[in-house]
This record gives C-alpha cells, structure tokens and sequence, in this order.
C-alpha cells in the first residue's frame, strides 16, 4: 500500500443537455444523469446510485482483505445497500444507509468469526467512515 495521504481525483463535464461524463486518470468514463426521483430518465447510474454503490463495493472489497488476512474461506458475500434522501437540518441529504450482508461460506468455517469479520469490515470501511448518515447493518451467515 502507498504511503498516507492517498489522492484521488475525478472530473465531471457536460453540456446544458444530456449525460455528465465522470472520469479519472486510467478508467471508463461513466455517463451519469439525475435519477428518476429527480426526474431524470432513470436508465444511468446517477450520483445518489454511485454514492450508495460505493458503500456496497468498499465493504466488500474491505471484507475481502480482512478475510484474507483472518483466513476465513468463503464463497460469496452479497452486499445491498439501501440509502435513505431526506430533508433535515441544512437541506437534502443522505439521512441513513440500511447495509445487508449475506455470506456464504463452507460448512466447516466458524460462522460467528465469519460474521464479527463483516462486522470489523463496515467499521473499518473508508466510504462508511466518512458520511454522516446513520450506517445500519444487518449480517446473514450461510453454508454451503
């Protein structure tokens, strides 16, 4: 891993019409757009779905490294994220992230370890960390 601080920079542009194109140095760009509670057309990713989609993909990705390095083995760990946009104080804003982990894992892994590790993953999660939305999360362990 680099040293602290990490930098990261995107770039959004666009016309008086159509898509913004998001972009960073080495990625696709991604078309964005309002969202459909915005009235927007609804069939693009929007910055409310990147916004939640990152709290989604960091847990994982957070969940990947503290399981490797646990060694807890495991098949799939699906990861919904449900973010609630509300008025409060100060205007419109992410109010609260409702976060649902289903993992699966073999039969002979621990399931509680398993499940304290989903746990150490969304306290540890950078994306998590850094909102002000009440972060909740609900756990579901399986075997296969």
């Amino acid at each position: 891993m680099q040293e602290f601080p990490h930098h990261y920079r995107v770039a959004a542009t666009a016309d008086q019409e159509g898509d913004v194109q998001v972009m960073a140095d080495g990625l696709q760009p991604i078309a964005t757009a309002p969202p459909r509670q915005f009235d927007g057309p609804g069939d693009r990713w929007s910055p409310e779905d990147l916004l939640v989609g990152a709290i989604a993909d960091c847990l994982v990705l957070t969940f990947r490294a503290i399981a490797r390095h646990s060694k807890l083995d495991w098949h799939k760990l699906d990861c919904t994220v449900d973010g609630e946009l509300d008025k409060s104080e100060g205007g419109i804003r992410f109010t609260a992230f409702h976060v649902h982990a289903d993992l699966v894992i073999p039969e002979d892994e621990d399931a509680e370890k398993a499940r304290r590790l989903i746990e150490k993953a969304e306290s540890h999660c950078l994306v998590t960390a850094s909102l002000s939305g009440k972060v909740s999360l609900e756990i579901e362990v399986s075997t296969k």
